[in-house]
């Protein structure tokens, strides 16, 4: 009996192992997949998601950023599509071609529907049934891409009214999605224009978990102004990962015109607890928010403040990024051809008429916005023919102006002289590379642009 007890403990014991060594469901090897909170690849590899978001639907022509985001190390990349219900629709062909170019650059393609953003209180936005609709007729671009592509339903598909029914139509939704065939790992946005603050997707993920017969979802929270404390983004954060369910920031910025969101502690705790993000966005953005721009003009030669600190700062995207073990088995390969630049670049500040000595740096002053008694600023910094290891930078307010708060470099004030250091991660600059910082400030009667000089160490 003993004997017997112990072969049995034994062979318990076995399994355990292979359990835990495993560490995701036996269907995985059909493509990514969800256990214990956590998100797997084909091969059982963790996979935590650092990436951006890139709106190819508004910007077809620039394929290249595929290349440009994988070359500053990043492991994934959310796309943006329409349906064609607020704007052109993204065909199969064209879907198919972005999937081609991912998988080409070995990037894991989280591709999302745009047209449901606000819907309950944007004119326009379509309901997530609607979402499913388009999925279904992708169904055959989709099939054989489980190992390389997660779908998300529909971006932010709830405003800050009428979203009561975010959890109904939700599992509605997965499950017409099981029902056509789709295999794939789930994403689904929170409502409140995808901030959650009424915790609507906080307290009722569970339900939306279980309703997926292939319990296959992940999460996806948007963190902007809502989330501008420490404390917000780990409780927020935190209840996911105490509840087993899995929880990505599918978009967040290091500014925005509803807050100050704390990036710093978003990609600190992210890192801590292994929990996947994707920063808005590579370029091209519009409407007043044109500082979440990664890239100036798409060039990743020419990365703005908030790109430094994503791909370049402390617990960004070289440091932390893994590429999905799944490309490890692949054969190497070429990616698809990617649509030319334009032969025309995009207009840019001219180089100074006189370059920099070497190992010197050069500054530009630009107000970027300005209202009544306030504007923001930006200053690019630039190497010149020799690389360099820091900056400083200096300028004299002639007109009674004043810094109120920065970012990306130390700023002191003594009277109207402003001088400005680099940070921990824009410092080191290649020759002729640029990076910039910014600030808020005061003016009145008038604020007029000072004259910035550079010394470079």
């Amino acid at each position: 009996m003993k004997t017997r007890l112990s072969a049995v403990a034994a062979a318990l014991l076995a399994l355990l192992v292979a359990v835990l060594a495993f560490g995701q469901p036996a269907h995985a090897a059909a493509g990514f997949s969800v256990a214990n909170g956590r998100l797997y690849d084909a091969n059982g590899t963790e996979f935590v998601m650092r990436g951006v978001n890139h709106a190819h639907t508004w910007y077809p022509q620039q394929t290249s950023s595929f290349a440009d985001v994988k070359a500053l190390g990043a492991n994934t990349v959310r796309v943006v599509l329409s349906s064609g219900d607020r704007w052109t629709r993204n065909t199969n062909a064209d879907v198919a071609n972005v999937i081609s170019t991912c998988k080409g650059n070995r990037l894991i393609c989280v591709l999302e529907v745009h047209d449901t953003t606000g819907y309950g209180e944007q004119s326009g936005a379509i309901t997530l049934d609607r979402a499913v609709d388009y999925w279904l007729s992708l169904a055959d671009v989709l099939a054989g891409q489980e190992r390389f592509v997660i779908v998300n339903i529909g971006n932010e598909p709830y405003g800050n009214q009428n979203y009561s029914s975010w959890a109904t139509d939700n599992a509605n939704a997965i499950k017409r999605l099981r029902a056509g065939g789709l295999t794939h790992t789930i994403m689904v946005d929170a409502p409140n224009w995808g901030q959650d603050w009424s915790f609507t997707m906080r307290d009722n993920a569970a339900s939306v978990f279980a309703a997926d017969p292939a319990r296959n979802t992940v999460f996806s929270i948007h963190m902007y102004g809502v989330f501008d404390t420490a404390a917000e983004i780990s409780d927020y954060l935190g209840r996911f990962r105490s509840a087993g369910l899995p929880i990505v920031v599918g978009e967040f910025g290091f500014n925005h015109s509803d807050g100050d969101p704390d990036e710093d502690t978003i990609l600190a705790y992210s890192q801590a607890n292994g929990i996947g993000w994707l920063g808005w966005s590579w370029s091209g953005n519009g409407g007043g928010v044109e500082y979440l721009d990664l890239a100036t003009s798409f060039n990743p030669a020419n990365l703005t403040t908030w790109g430094q600190r994503l791909f370049n700062g402390a617990n960004g995207i070289r440091q932390t990024a893994r590429e999905a073990s799944v490309f490890s088995s692949l054969p190497p390969t070429t990616p698809p051809p990617t649509t030319p630049p334009p032969t025309t670049p995009p207009p840019t500040t001219p180089p100074p008429t006189t370059p920099p000595p070497a190992g010197g740096c050069t500054a530009t002053y630009t107000v970027t916005g300005q209202w009544q008694g306030g504007f923001q600023g930006e200053v690019r910094v630039t190497a010149g023919s020799a690389a360099i290891t820091g900056w400083t930078t200096r300028w004299t307010f002639a007109n009674g102006q004043s810094v109120s708060q920065t970012w990306s470099a130390t700023v002191t004030s003594s009277g109207a002289t402003v001088t400005a250091r680099n940070v921990d991660y824009n410092g080191r600059l290649a020759a002729g590379a640029s990076t910039t910082f910014g600030f808020i400030g005061g003016w009145t009667g008038s604020n007029a642009r000072p004259e910035v000089s550079c010394t470079a160490s």
